[in-house]
């Protein structure tokens, strides 16, 4: 049976909801909307802490668009130095001095990166197909590890990576930056009170539309194969001729990429199971289809999927289903929703939006009034319609993020000895589903997984 909501907590709750805007402060827009306006509360976070002396240096692999993002980010927790960078492409190499300083290590290979005993750990964002070997080659030189999502690229992998973890003793930290964030773990909190009572339903949806978005990415004037290693690239896939455009256009394509479902519906599951404290769905079913960008890509830019999860002691069987789109010509929307018996709430990184539906009866409606007639009494209680209570978390302002957040657990969990949220086991059982999406997708079938064995269901 799910664990049983904490029934103080839940008391709790549902009176601060019922006091309503009561010392909240409503948004400028809604303050004249009467008793439906939102109120507003803050979510906040302890100051961080950390000492002046205790220093860390970092190393990234994949030096390209995700990967400078990560290190410009890694770079502003204090104490964190970059040291080295490594790419395939010399042109990334050359622009990662310019930006991190002429004194940084640049090399083609990673195995010199892991062997250097000057760096503490390394941040992975590679195509998908170099996460699992590069993940378990420097955990086994002793590395800590930022890798990207999803941490696999296909789910025969994780088993290594877990392992190579739980060898090493060392910190693993896939990039699902949502899990560190503040609405993340407002939304859990507010689960366990029974902000909306018993779970039953969630969705996810995810839309872009531009060139970028669409995994256009640019491709340099001067990619050959004297700027490109393309052979170490390809070396633990497919052999091919070199390809400008399928090794900066990555995502397109099954060797080195996972689709929208890995870039994407991975990011909505890592929130969903921290929320839930969930291991995953045990059964996937995906539709879609290449409706626009019709380039060569082997990957669909839709896609559909749905997800059964089975009751467990910590939550009530639900049902999932996620969205991506990258033909929305509104383009940028993206939300996870969770839907209870007793309202529900949209979870954002920053901020967590809370609904209630209104139960009241007006009394003074004569269909509500009770008849007599021969002695029988007959009562009908006619509802009414009215707007959902509306209760908003929002982050307080200088917020630094999801992803700084992220990256601070990082190093929190380094100098402390720690654990962080996200770590190999996570990430696998994050990945697993997603990964299995496209299964599903490409085999046309259903697919049958168990998220605490980790194993295909026949």
């Amino acid at each position: 049976m799910p664990k049983q909501l904490n029934t103080q907590s839940r008391r709790s709750f549902l009176e601060k909801f019922a006091k309503g805007a009561a010392g909240m402060t409503l948004l400028p827009s809604l303050a004249q909307a009467g008793e439906n306006a939102p109120a507003i509360k803050t979510l906040t976070r302890n100051p961080l802490r950390y000492a002046a002396n205790d220093h860390i240096q970092i190393a990234v692999i994949g030096a390209g668009g995700m990967g400078s993002a990560d290190t410009n980010t890694a770079i502003t927790v204090p104490g964190v130095k970059l040291v080295a960078a490594c790419d395939l492409y010399d042109g990334r190499l050359e622009e990662a001095k310019k930006k991190w300083g002429k004194d940084i290590y640049t090399t083609r290979d990673y195995r010199e990166i892991i062997e250097r005993k000057d760096i503490d750990a390394v941040i992975i964002a590679t195509p998908d197909h170099w996460h699992k070997d590069i993940s378990v080659a420097a955990m086994n030189k002793g590395k800590s590890v930022y890798c990207e999502k999803p941490m696999v690229h296909d789910i025969s992998e994780g088993p290594a990576v877990v392992a190579a973890q739980q060898k090493n003793n060392v910190v693993y930290q896939v990039g699902s930056q949502g899990v560190s964030s503040l609405g993340n773990e407002k939304a859990k909190e507010l689960l366990k009170d029974g902000a909306i009572g018993k779970l039953n339903y969630a969705e996810g949806f995810w839309a872009r539309m531009s060139p970028f978005g669409a995994w256009q990415y640019p491709i340099p004037e001067d990619a050959s194969p004297s700027t490109v290693d393309w052979n170490a690239f390809i070396s633990n896939t497919t052999k091919r001729a070199f390809d400008p455009v399928r090794f900066f256009r990555w995502r397109n394509y099954r060797d080195y990429g996972t689709g929208v479902s890995g870039d994407l519906f991975v990011h909505l599951f890592s929130s969903l199971h921290f929320i839930t404290n969930s291991m995953g769905p045990n059964k996937i079913m995906a539709t879609g289809g290449l409706r626009y960008w019709k380039d060569g890509r082997e990957v669909p830019d839709i896609l559909l999927g749905m997800f059964d999860y089975p009751e467990t002691k910590e939550h009530s069987p639900f049902n999932l289903s996620l969205r991506v789109n990258f033909v929305d010509g509104t383009g940028g929307t993206n939300y996870l929703r969770m839907v209870g018996d007793e309202g529900s709430m949209t979870v954002e990184w920053d901020r967590v939006t809370v609904y209630r539906n209104k139960h009241n009866v007006d009394a003074s409606d004569p269909l509500t009034q009770t008849k007599k007639d021969s002695g029988k009494v007959y009562t009908y209680e006619r509802k009414q319609m009215q707007s959902p209570d509306k209760l908003v978390y929002d982050a307080e302002q200088g917020y630094k993020g999801a992803h700084f957040d992220h990256f601070y657990n990082l190093f929190n969990a380094m100098r402390v000895k720690g654990k962080v949220s996200e770590d190999a086991l996570f990430g696998y059982r994050a990945a697993a589903p997603a990964l299995l999406c496209n299964n599903s997708y490409f085999d046309n079938k259903i697919v049958g997984w168990d998220p605490v064995s980790l194993k295909l269901k026949a």
